[in-house]
């Protein structure tokens, strides 16, 4: 944590607010940074990093998948586009962007017409459809609760490791 307090909620907005300058202040009871590292079966190797303070950044959520021979990026803040390179094609072409909303693409074929960007809300809407059908069919949903659990333990023992000098830490 790199700010001890903050102003405490004032005015609130819709789902958001904020808190006046020269309000109230309480203690930061979150952290404003975290990382750590991962080792997959297999042997692949993970770096994770979640921040308050990545300036320019509005709700980037970024996930990147680099391999040995191709790699993925996807940033939320632009959700509709998938960027891809393929060590096959040409070398020095760089990745190429693929835009995720033609009518092949899962999801779309509900919605609007090719090159009509899907928002943020239309996320919410396919979660439930995707859990009120496996229901339906009697099938586990996904992601389910054991996934959730893994999740938690991971989280877990990113504490344990911060709580001991950043050792590593089993799962």
């Amino acid at each position: 944590t790199f700010v001890a307090e903050r102003p405490v909620g004032g005015d609130f907005v819709g789902l958001g607010g904020h808190g006046g300058a020269d309000g109230p202040r309480g203690p930061v009871t979150v952290d404003d940074a975290a990382m750590f590292t991962a080792r997959f079966e297999g042997g692949a190797v993970g770096v994770f990093e979640a921040t308050r303070f990545a300036l320019g950044r509005k709700n980037a959520m970024r996930l990147e998948l680099n391999g040995s021979k191709a790699s993925l990026a996807f940033d939320f803040e632009d959700m509709n586009s998938l960027w891809f390179y393929d060590s096959a094609e040409e070398p020095d072409a760089g990745f190429r962007r693929i835009q995720a909303t033609e009518p092949e693409h899962p999801y779309t074929g509900n919605w609007w017409p090719v090159g009509h960007g899907l928002g943020y809300e239309h996320a919410f809407t396919h979660q439930v459809v995707d859990l009120v059908e496996a229901i339906a069919n009697r099938e586990q949903p996904a992601p389910s609760f054991a996934d959730a659990l893994r999740v938690q333990r991971v989280l877990e023992a990113v504490e344990a490791s911060a709580a001991d000098q950043s050792r590593w830490t089993e799962v």
